[in-house]
């Protein structure tokens, strides 16, 4: 079975003198050769990792021809084949994945290595890898989100990051869930698991920190560089991550392992004496002693270095959060970049599947979508910026549903009318005070079915309009003033209850009474505090489940989810994010700015709604944004 991963465009690496001031002050670390601490070990390994597997010490080596395991000098097992590179993950205290690459044919191999069983080594994949040539592999575990993945380093500027497992189930084969760009002669990776931090070396020029997260941003951030502005010397082959999240980079020739802090700072440095070159790396622990064995790609030894684990440094897996996947993704947008913001649900009046999605595009204007994420209709208006439906007024002599959005050319609010069938008119605008227009949301009195636009600036102030119709157009007259301090964009408000909530980007989300006679003081309800709800707070929708009614919050800043009460005390009874759908080849979410909600059916698999949100990052492949629709069951799911 064989992989077939496509790349695009390679990176191109930048050294910026700006970024290097860093390294320049704190790397004052001199070359060491310790007798007393470094040790030759006559092993014929290119390859050497030292494993402990249930208390077990087991040595894991290739040469040339094999990759065999031992305890001693006892031989475990055996796997024919030339490996250029090996990596393993535990799974449990006497388990683990070990993944290498078949130099010959280029194949990614994975085992599951039991030593102590009666098949101690067990063949689960092996794939040709079409993308790339591999110059290294490296695990990732991401406790939080609940995933394993490895990422596949190739030297041309490129990488991919196969997914291999999600919430304990293993997926039947790998799949790409993540390319990246990375520096042309990049040549060693390694990943803090507790950080999510991806340490890639750019051959004998740097060392560059990514995210490790798939759905995380692209930007990386310099660790160390070569000589004179930083420590290196010569091309580093190999990295690892020491359990403190320090790091060491071995150099190959001459033989050099460098200790560094995680933000780059040279600890130590150790020239190693007994190899005339270097090639590969791995660390043991015990207790708080670090082996680090340097091999060399000769097979000729092993150099043992010791390390003192810093323990104040320790840092503890996070708790997994709540995850639920997407069932239908909407086309992508045609353009890249920050393009799609916010979506809106048309339910159609008689036949639920036959429902639409709207969504506002930042550059051009209105996209139309069915429930199976077509889009139907475009709507060139100008640039767009959040968008809300309500129902039932008479436009040019016939009853219309009404669509409003927040219009950045003008300042204006630009209306749509919605005929029986779904077809999407321009009706107009309607002129605002507005100086720098970003968020917007309706509401409809239940009372007298007067409807309402909520539309906020990015100074803070929010402006009431009421939407009347003179017999052939709709026109909008400003009726009340609301103002939060710092800029508002999400908001939402709740037609039975006559409450208004604005999220207030940095700070937390307000609520109002939404009757225009109402006055115009509003209540900090809930707060950004940084770890359950993160800056920015961006999209805010309702969702009414039963007798329960939820406030569900776009937690911008860690691309999470959050559902409140949405009513005093407005306790959080759920936190979760958006993860991959390996089935149907959809990814997850991230960086989302408008969402939306409805409990009413959508049609097959939506029959509770749906939770739709606008995906900032999406991928599989990487493609212009889009709109990811999650079955509201789901989160009932999590809920109970």
């Amino acid at each position: 079975m064989s992989l077939n991963i496509k790349f695009s465009l390679a990176g191109v690496s930048l050294v910026l003198a700006a970024a290097l001031s860093a390294c320049q002050s704190s790397n004052q670390a001199t070359d060491r050769n310790d007798d007393n601490s470094v040790t030759a070990l006559a092993v014929s390994a290119s390859h050497y990792l030292n494993v402990t597997l249930a208390d077990e010490q087991y040595q894991l080596m290739t040469d040339a021809s094999q990759l065999r395991v031992q305890k001693a000098d006892k031989l475990i097992a055996r796997q024919s084949g030339k490996f250029s590179r090996v990596a393993i993950q535990a799974l449990g205290p006497d388990d683990a994945l070990l993944a290498a690459i078949e130099s010959d044919s280029n194949s990614l191999m994975l085992w599951h290595l039991m030593p102590s069983s009666a098949q101690p080594l067990v063949l689960l994949q092996r794939q040709v890898v079409h993308s790339r040539v591999v110059e290294d592999i490296c695990f990732y575990h991401s406790s939080e989100n609940q995933q394993l993945s490895l990422f596949l380093l190739g030297g041309r500027g490129g990488a991919d990051q196969l997914l291999l497992q999600q919430q304990q189930q293993w997926l039947a084969q790998p799949i790409v869930i993540r390319e990246l760009n990375v520096p042309y002669d990049s040549t060693a990776c390694a990943v803090d698991h507790h950080s999510g931090s991806l340490y890639i070396a750019e051959a004998d020029r740097a060392i560059w920190r990514y995210q490790a997260e798939p759905e995380a941003d692209e930007g990386r951030s310099l660790v160390q560089v070569n000589q004179p502005f930083g420590q290196l010397q010569g091309e580093v082959k190999a990295l690892a991550v020491l359990p403190d999240s320090n790091v060491l980079a071995l150099e190959e020739e001459p033989a050099r392992l460098l200790h560094l802090s995680k933000e780059g700072k040279v600890l130590s440095s150790t020239v190693l004496g007994a190899l005339e070159e270097a090639g590969n790396l791995s660390v043991s622990q015990q207790q708080t002693t670090l082996q680090a064995y340097v091999s060399s790609e000769t097979g000729a030894a092993v150099q043992q270095v010791p390390f003192t684990l810093d323990t104040a440094l320790l840092q503890h897996s996070k708790p997994a959060m709540a995850q639920v996947q997407p069932t239908v993704q909407t086309e992508a947008a045609s353009q890249r970049g920050d393009v799609i913001d916010d979506p809106a649900v048309w339910h159609h009046p008689a036949v639920a599947s036959q429902s639409l999605i709207l969504a506002t595009d930042k550059r051009a204007g209105l996209d139309v979508y069915t429930m199976q994420g077509k889009r139907v209709q475009q709507l060139a208006v100008g640039r767009l910026n959040n968008v809300d439906v309500r129902y039932g007024l008479s436009w040019r002599g016939k009853s219309h549903d009404i669509a409003a959005a927040s219009s950045r050319d003008d300042n204006s609010l630009q209306l749509f009318a919605i005929d029986a069938s779904g077809k999407l008119h321009d009706a107009g605008k309607v002129n605002t005070g507005l100086t720098d227009i970003y968020g917007l949301c309706m509401y409809q009195n239940t009372t007298d079915k007067k409807v309402f636009v909520f539309v906020n600036d990015k100074s803070g102030v929010i402006e009431q309009y009421q939407i009347d119709a003179n017999g052939a157009d709709w026109q909008g007259r400003l009726v009340r003033s609301l103002k939060v301090p710092t800029q508002p964009e999400g908001c939402v408000a709740d037609d039975i209850s006559a409450e208004l909530f604005v999220g207030e980007e940095d700070a937390g989300i307000w609520r109002f009474a939404a009757n225009a006679a109402a006055g115009s003081e509003g209540e900090k309800i809930i707060l950004v505090d940084g770890e359950r709800l993160v800056d920015d707070v961006e999209g805010l929708a309702l969702a009414q489940s039963g007798d329960k009614r939820y406030l569900v919050v776009s937690s911008q800043g860690n691309d999470s989810y959050v559902l409140y009460d949405a009513a005093a005390p407005y306790s959080e009874q759920l936190r979760f994010r958006i993860t991959t759908n390996p089935v149907l080849g959809i990814d997850g979410t991230s960086e989302t700015d408008g969402l939306e909600v409805t409990t009413r059916s959508l049609g097959p698999g939506f029959e509770q709604g749906a939770l739709i949100v606008q995906d900032g990052r999406n991928r599989m492949p990487e493609q212009g944004q889009n709109l990811k629709l999650v079955p509201w069951q789901y989160i009932l799911q999590q809920l109970r």
